[in-house]
């Protein structure tokens, strides 16, 4: 069912600064910043040749990302993002196979402009994971 690795995604309180980090230090290019009101927070992505990091910074007190960084004030991975075919599809089977989907179930736009869902991190070791469709 699931596909690639899309990205992996950081939870930054400056994604300035964050970016400049990997820019400078590691030489990786960097995309501009994008805030996504609807998902409460401000993204630059990392090129790799194989995949993507994915900085995120809170946009406004209520940001899911401000509630991550008071749990963990340095930051840290935050979820990682495969792709995968139908996105629907792939939900309605998780659903019936015990998974939780987070907020309404409905898949919402992403970073990328592509319908994307989350899934509860204790029906997966711990780890947020994103659904990305391909």
């Amino acid at each position: 069912m699931i596909g690639r690795l899309n990205h992996v995604a950081i939870a930054v309180r400056d994604i300035a600064a964050a970016s400049e980090v990997y820019r400078s230090t590691l030489g990786a290019q960097v995309s501009a910043p994008e805030p996504l009101a609807e998902h409460g927070v401000s993204v630059v992505f990392i090129t790799l040749p194989n995949t993507k990091i994915e900085l995120l910074e809170p946009l406004g007190e209520d940001s899911p990302i401000a509630r991550f960084l008071e749990k963990n004030p340095d930051g840290g991975m935050h979820h990682i993002c495969y792709e995968v075919d139908d996105i629907e599809a792939a939900r309605d089977r998780l659903v019936k196979s015990g998974a939780r989907v987070l907020g309404s179930g409905e898949p919402k736009i992403g970073a990328h402009g592509k319908p994307v869902l989350f899934l509860h991190p204790k029906d997966f070791n711990g780890t947020l994971i994103e659904l990305e469709q391909a």
